[in-house]
């Protein structure tokens, strides 16, 4: 059976193989070819070399600063959602009554589109901003918090659900010896379920991280990159150098080139460091 599979495994595989390359690798690869050149659509592309990216790293396109911002906002919405998402997980692992009402009301938020999450918490901030005379886009520092409020809002309940799934899954032998041994429950926590979560731990921090840098249509919602651009991240950055006032068609493909160099690299990077310590359960 199997050496038949192995045989007729091209056949099986062919319809996915054909729609990925189609659907992915050709645009892909059309999308570096044209990251190097000046056109205004696929058919009048003029080679340019590296005058792209030249162009995007120059000071007036603001990629940098939309690069270090998303950075720090990613490095703070990683954190917090994971350790939050985590916390509540523990807290509902545990004998008490409510715990499937409360895993169905941390999970809803993350069934509410990005665009309408966005407008509905910059009304909410706004609100509270407008006793003391000023609204989310007047400082960049109001921007910035908001955005990590609403990431975190909207992508806790997802992350718990992932992180409870962990813990269950850890034999319950074990805890017991621990138990037994005489071990606390903070020492029960860092030694032996944090350990057996790791894999958890994996794919939340992949998700979150990449997610984070990915993110566009909350950050058009809630600040559309004000003030002054202080709070665009890199989506939006690439957005509005495709579709902006002054389009720059090739210099926005290099910027997403290089946006994919760098959440890929750090992806992995992500994925080699968290797997490295899993623990295989027995």
């Amino acid at each position: 059976m199997e050496k038949t599979l192995k045989r007729y495994a091209l056949i099986f595989t062919l319809p996915t193989v054909t729609a990925f390359a189609f659907a992915f690798m050709i645009p892909f690869l059309q999308g570096i070819y044209l990251s190097f050149c000046k056109f205004t659509t696929v058919e009048n592309a003029v080679w340019m070399g590296l005058n792209n990216y030249k162009t995007a790293f120059s000071q007036g396109q603001g990629f940098t600063k939309a690069l270090g911002f998303t950075a720090a906002f990613t490095v703070v919405s990683v954190l917090t959602i994971n350790l939050l998402a985590f916390t509540i997980a523990v807290l509902l692992t545990r004998k008490m009554k409510g715990t499937n009402l409360f895993r169905t009301v941390f999970f809803m938020p993350n069934l509410i589109g990005g665009i309408v999450l966005g407008y509905t918490w910059q009304q909410m901030i706004n609100a509270v901003l407008y006793k003391y005379g000023t609204t989310i886009v007047s400082n960049a520092k109001f921007g910035f918090w908001g955005l990590v409020i609403l990431m975190n809002w909207q992508m806790v309940g997802y992350m718990m659900i992932i992180y409870i799934a962990g813990l269950q899954n850890i034999p319950t032998d074990l805890i017991e010896a621990a138990n037994i041994d005489g071990a606390t429950p903070w020492q029960t926590l860092i030694r032996v379920k944090i350990p057996l979560v790791m894999s958890s731990i994996t794919i939340c921090t992949f998700l979150t991280l990449s997610n984070s840098f990915k993110l566009f249509d909350q950050n058009k919602a809630l600040t559309d990159g004000a003030p002054m651009k202080k709070t665009q991240m890199l989506a939006l950055n690439i957005y509005e150098t495709f579709y902006g006032r002054t389009s720059y068609e090739g210099v926005g493909q290099a910027k997403a080139v290089v946006f994919f160099i760098i959440v890929a690299a750090i992806a992995l990077l992500q994925l080699s460091i968290t797997r490295s310590k899993e623990v295989e359960q027995a």
